[in-house]
């Protein structure tokens, strides 16, 4: 892993699965269910559900 990625990963900005996006693992992934302007590759989000 690059210094880089540790320090994303650091300030929270990268998941700890190597960068996915939430949204590819998040339960309102589907349809027009999530309005929000950081999707499809949002890292941070407080409507973030597991499936």
């Amino acid at each position: 892993m690059g210094w880089w990625r540790k320090l994303l990963a650091a300030l929270g900005l990268l998941r700890a699965t190597g960068g996915t996006p939430l949204c590819d693992t998040c339960r309102y992934d589907y349809g027009g269910a999530c309005k929000r302007p950081e999707r499809p590759n949002a890292f941070r989000c407080p409507d973030y559900k597991t499936r």
